[in-house]
């Protein structure tokens, strides 16, 4: 999968040998669960035990869902729904009808026109709603939870609550007591699984079986990474030599990673993937920026400053080899716009040249680059380059000296706005910050 030759400018193969001390008491730190954030480990090992424990309910619910809703409602927020947007977004056609209940996602934006549209939207269709959340009370689903039920229980009355399923902790919380109380059928977010780990359980795997997507597929390309992670030998090991040469990279002053697709499609695949390294490694005082972008697109806008600018920053290339369709490109008489040099070419290797030819121009501006070869996009490959990232994410996290499972700064917005909205028990931080105002 990880082609590096184009950062060998920038990161000697001696370099590579000598953090591998670094990169492998990492690991062990991920797999003897002895790191910092131990408590949420269990995604190292989900793809090969618990997830079987509720696959065939998640396939049975799914299936109930296809046969009596138009649409699915997926109500959450940061790893409650990026996830499952990341492989809904790369998995389903782009304009064509997925064989699947369309799944539209809501309670990751605060938008009134957004919300107020949807709920027009859903008047007269027949919808469910899958509503994820560990606690209950996260304010942007819960707010979307409220307005949500309520337009299902003037739609379906007492029988709404079975089309209702809930995401959520066993045991604990609010959006637990209250599933019980309704009846809502339930499955677990483990207690052990933070929200951007959460992908390979029912959080990511309930909306894509429900789009009609195969999410076996999923978890087999999910173990079978998981077994090139934790077995092959560190000189052949992806995950940790991606691990190791962003940190080498890092700590040379590269302080951006962008990474970097030639695909629409896998636009929220970059936007899970900032989440996850930015949530785990945005800590301290310390961490490399995620930010992701689409070329060729946006070579006409952040292209200018990733060739010439200032010089912190690196790419990570998603590569797919094989196109999903292509097209041939065709003669055109007279050759007004002097591209019949492309005759009898296929797109795909347009796009691959452009690829190419982007990378050596990059690297001789000294941007670094990393190649990621995804042989397709498929089912399978999505589960692989899910577990990929997570595990090279821990592993990178413990080489920064942080905590990876945790997410301390995420709380500070939310403590100003209940403040702001005069939540009670804010009343002293509200007169504070009045005076900021």
């Amino acid at each position: 999968m990880l082609n590096y030759k184009n950062a060998l400018k920038f990161v000697s193969e001696k370099e590579i040998n000598n953090i591998a001390g670094e990169v492998l008491a990492a690991k062990e730190k991920l797999l003897n669960k002895t790191g910092l954030g131990n408590d949420f480990l269990g995604w190292v090992d989900y793809p090969e035990k618990e997830v079987f424990t509720d696959f065939e309910r998640i396939c049975e619910a799914a299936k109930r869902i296809r046969q009596d809703s138009e649409v699915l409602l997926v109500i959450g927020i940061g790893g409650s729904y990026l996830g499952a947007k990341a492989g809904l977004s790369m998995l389903s056609p782009y304009f064509l009808k997925s064989s699947g209940t369309k799944v539209i996602f809501v309670g990751n934006t605060l938008s009134p026109a957004y919300s107020k549209e949807i709920l027009d939207y859903l008047q007269d269709k027949d919808f469910s709603i899958n509503i994820i959340s560990k606690s209950g009370t996260t304010t942007e689903p819960a707010i979307a939870f409220r307005l949500f039920r309520n337009l299902l229980q003037n739609k379906y009355g007492a029988s709404s609550n079975k089309r209702i399923y809930a995401t959520t902790t066993i045991g604990k919380g609010v959006l637990y007591r209250v599933a019980k109380e309704k009846g809502y059928e339930i499955f677990p977010i483990p207690e052990d699984i933070g929200g951007r780990y959460s992908v390979l359980t029912a959080v990511g795997l309930l909306p894509l079986a429900t789009s009609g997507i195969d999410i076996k597929a999923i978890i087999e390309g999910a173990q079978a990474e998981r077994r090139a992670c934790l077995n092959q030998p560190y000189l052949k090991n992806d995950a940790l030599l991606y691990a190791a040469i962003r940190n080498i990279l890092y700590r040379k002053g590269k302080e951006i990673e962008i990474f970097v697709t030639y695909e629409p499609k896998l636009k929220y695949l970059g936007e899970w993937y900032k989440q996850l390294f930015g949530e785990s490694e945005g800590k301290s005082g310390k961490g490399l920026f995620p930010a992701s972008v689409i070329y060729t697109t946006d070579l006409h806008s952040l292209g200018q400053y990733i060739q010439d600018g200032k010089r912190i920053l690196f790419e990570t290339v998603l590569n797919i080899e094989k196109p999903e369709k292509d097209v041939l490109l065709e003669a055109e008489a007279g050759d007004f716009d002097g591209l019949n040099y492309l005759s009898g070419k296929m797109l795909d290797i347009v796009n691959k040249q452009a690829l190419k030819g982007t990378v050596l121009a990059h690297v001789d501006g000294n941007v670094p680059n990393l190649i990621l070869n995804l042989p397709e996009i498929s089912a399978y490959e999505f589960g692989r380059l899910v577990y990929f990232f997570m595990f090279a994410c821990g592993v990178s996290g413990y080489l920064l000296g942080i905590n990876p499972f945790d997410q301390e700064g995420v709380e500070a917005y939310k403590k100003n706005m209940f403040a702001l909205l005069g939540k009670p028990g804010y009343e002293a931080l509200s007169e504070e910050l009045k005076k900021k105002l």
